[in-house]
């Protein structure tokens, strides 16, 4: 059976927040627990939007220096990365590594940029570089950017289809990515259908946490005697 989710599982990873999604991934894959999500902050400026899921379109960029090509190159550079994201399996998300030693010096996002992803089949973007235009960006496309910055400097593609680093989270061209206003998850594919059926048990072992804590005459020995009846729910 193909481990490539279907767009009903896309949707329905969806309409789970990103923590809980790590959270899953713990019971279902609880080597992964400690890496494989972006470990420090990203501005969501849609945060009440639902979570993005999509295949990762993998990019490195630069903006502090030029580009050291002629402009027909720059023009076949850029052309040749347009048709990269147009290849593959939709839902897509943009995962762009800014390589400068400082990264967000120049904004690789944009009204341009963020309306062409779009019509590339891309759902948002997860990058630690900088967004700009941030009141012209494409509807219904999710940013999660490490700085907002003014001028788009001398920024170019670097690479594309490559191994990319995001604020801890190491993604590879084609993974899965789970991403909203907490960060990004990369949900390894053979993960999804036991990630989706984990849901129901995990929400059951928490409830009865939750129950004891939130008792107004909550008591220590409540709280532990339900936090122990909660690791015996198997299923």
């Amino acid at each position: 059976m193909s481990e490539v989710p279907t767009a009903a599982e896309i949707e329905a990873l969806r309409d789970i927040d990103t923590p809980t999604i790590c959270n899953l991934l713990e019971m279902v894959v609880p080597e992964r627990r400690g890496y494989g999500y972006t470990v420090e902050h990203l501005h969501c400026l849609y945060p009440d939007m639902k979570p993005i899921v999509g295949f990762a379109k993998t990019a490195t960029m630069r903006a502090k220096n030029p580009a050291r090509w002629t402009p027909a190159e720059y023009m076949d550079i850029r052309a040749g990365y347009f048709d990269y994201l147009a290849e593959g399996e939709a839902p897509k998300i943009s995962v762009v590594q800014d390589t400068d030693e400082r990264p967000g010096y120049g904004a690789f996002w944009g009204e341009v940029f963020s309306a062409v992803h779009k019509a590339l089949g891309c759902r948002g973007v997860v990058t630690n570089g900088s967004v700009r235009d941030i009141d012209m960006l494409a509807p219904d496309f999710q940013v999660l950017t490490g700085l907002i910055a003014p001028s788009h400097a001398f920024v170019h593609v670097a690479q594309w289809g490559c191994e990319v680093n995001v604020h801890g989270m190491v993604v590879q061209d084609g993974d899965l990515i789970h991403a909203d206003r907490h960060g990004a998850v990369v949900v390894p594919l053979g993960a999804v259908r036991g990630v989706l059926d984990s849901l129901d048990l995990m929400v059951r072992r928490e409830a009865v946490i939750l129950e004891a804590a939130r008792r107004p005459d909550a008591t220590v020995e409540m709280i532990k005697d339900a936090w122990q009846r909660s690791t015996e729910i198997r299923e």
